[in-house]
């Protein structure tokens, strides 16, 4: 399908350079996927990001004005699917196509793309489609999530980093995701802790009021109360799927929260993904694959094997109780007085570990044993924590944070406390990205090029996190910044 004669992408077998007429381009090696088992994609809010960036840049190049602009893909069929999933949602979003349009371009040379999976190690149990993922895009431009010229490039990874809090906002002044506080601030197999003092400063500046504990108490509620946030328990076994009850406190809750919120287990990715989910899915009908795809675009790895099932199985139900609620809602707002919504739970207190519910499963997993002749048995969560934080180890370009450095000089070796009055989340530096050719014309998929925008204010290298909503402004503003 034929829109203009400048923006192609094209699935080919081998690199190829540039012509006189023609510009190619590819980011196979550039924006790569840090996988922690067989997860491939989609990628990140930030290589996204930093492909807008880059195409934009391009299209609007004087240099290349006159020239074909060809965004090629020739890795395997994982990179494929990612390349397939970055020109799309671009698509989507400077272009103005629907999901659907996006999608049929990328299929109409009979094109294929695999599904992306979760992040284990165990058979697939769910298939989320690129369209799944150009569906959730246009859906958080829609609801004001995405918004680039509000968005902090540097920010995003360095609060996703597991030594500076590992930390996203799914719903940006909604829901932020993060990995689970520990009493300490400490190194423990490999994953740096941090304890519950070090996310007050951007908690309190971003107005997150309340927390939600998914996983087991490993840090005593008071920490967060004393100092004026709300603290909730709502334990369910990790990788498991919630109950009932769990889905419902969790929901009124956030319905009642005068803040943000910031909800944690383990990893803060299964089960504080699955809860979120289902907000979404009910106050704003994402389909259990939209919310799924938008959670795992905004932090890699979330929702993991059955709880994706449980999330596709609610769908149904979480829609009518969203519906329920917004015609309440409204009945209300109609009404001579407008009062809030009371919760609809009544005598049901926070649900933890030791909860008599006849609901919560009291099975323990070998997972979930803790502490056997003294020795730590791993949890889903805790395996995740470590293979997040040792690939970013790997990942790293020599830098290392403010605390790195003051536990490398206390510790000497991992597992010792570090000083917690030492432990708060330092500033964010600008960061950089590194940046590493047409044969078949049959093989190309065209695309038309996006308009033209003026160029937007630098931004500083060291803000606060900016929050993402809807906008369609230019992102070419930013240029892609290389490493030496």
């Amino acid at each position: 399908m034929c829109f203009s004669d400048q923006l192609y992408f094209a699935l080919l077998h081998q690199k190829v350079k540039s012509t006189p007429d023609r510009h190619c381009f590819c980011i196979d090696e550039e924006l790569s996927y840090e996988n922690f088992y067989a997860d491939f994609g989609p990628l990140n809010l930030a290589m996204f990001y930093r492909f807008c960036c880059k195409l934009n840049k391009k299209l609007k190049s004087c240099a290349l004005a006159k020239k074909t602009i060809v965004f090629y893909t020739c890795g395997d069929r994982k990179k494929q699917a990612n390349a397939a999933y970055l020109i799309g949602s671009y698509a989507v979003m400077h272009l103005q196509k629907t999901p659907e349009e996006a999608y049929s371009l990328l299929v109409s040379q009979n094109g294929s793309y695999l599904p992306f999976r979760d992040a284990s190690f165990g058979a697939c149990m769910y298939n989320l489609n690129i369209l799944d993922c150009l569906r959730a895009v246009h859906k958080a431009l829609q609801f004001g999530w995405l918004d680039f010229s509000k968005f902090t490039v540097e920010e995003y990874e360095h609060y996703e980093r597991a030594e500076n809090g590992d930390f996203n906002w799914i719903i940006p002044g909604k829901f932020l995701a993060f990995s689970g506080p520990h009493p300490n601030s400490k190194i423990e197999n490999g994953y740096p802790l941090h304890a519950p003092e070090a996310y007050f400063p951007y908690f309190r500046k971003h107005n997150i009021t309340t927390i939600i504990r998914l996983n087991k108490k490993m840090y005593d509620a008071k920490r967060f109360t004393d100092m004026g946030f709300k603290h909730h328990d709502l334990f369910f076994v990790d990788g498991s799927a919630p109950n009932d009850a769990i889905v419902t406190k969790f929901l009124n809750i956030c319905e009642n929260a005068d803040g943000a919120i910031a909800v944690h287990c383990k990893a803060g990715l299964g089960r504080t993904g699955t809860l979120i989910g289902c907000y979404m899915m009910k106050h704003f009908r994402l389909t259990a694959a939209e919310a799924i795809a938008w959670i795992r675009i905004c932090r890699p790895g979330s929702i993991i094997g059955p709880q994706q099932n449980f999330i596709d199985e609610k769908q149904a139900s979480l829609w009518t109780e969203g519906d329920l609620y917004r015609q309440k809602i409204n009945e209300q707002e109609n009404g001579s007085s407008k009062t809030l919504v009371a919760g609809i739970l009544s005598g049901v207190e926070d649900i933890s570990i030791n909860c008599t519910n006849k609901n919560i499963s009291q099975r323990k997993t070998a997972c979930e044993m803790v502490m056997i002749v003294n020795q730590v048995v791993l949890t889903q969560g805790d395996k995740l924590r470590a293979l997040k934080s040792k690939r970013q180890s790997r990942a790293s370009t020599g830098s290392i944070s403010p605390l790195h450095s003051r536990l490398a000089k206390s510790l000497g070796s991992l597992h010792v406390t570090a000083c917690e009055k030492d432990h708060v989340f330092s500033d964010v530096s600008a960061g950089s990205v590194a940046n590493s050719n047409f044969i078949k014309q049959s093989n190309l998929k065209h695309l038309s090029p996006v308009n033209s925008q003026p160029h937007a204010a630098q931004r500083s290298s060291a803000v606060s996190l900016q929050l993402y909503g809807h906008s369609l402004s230019s992102l070419g503003s930013v240029s892609v910044k290389r490493t030496a």
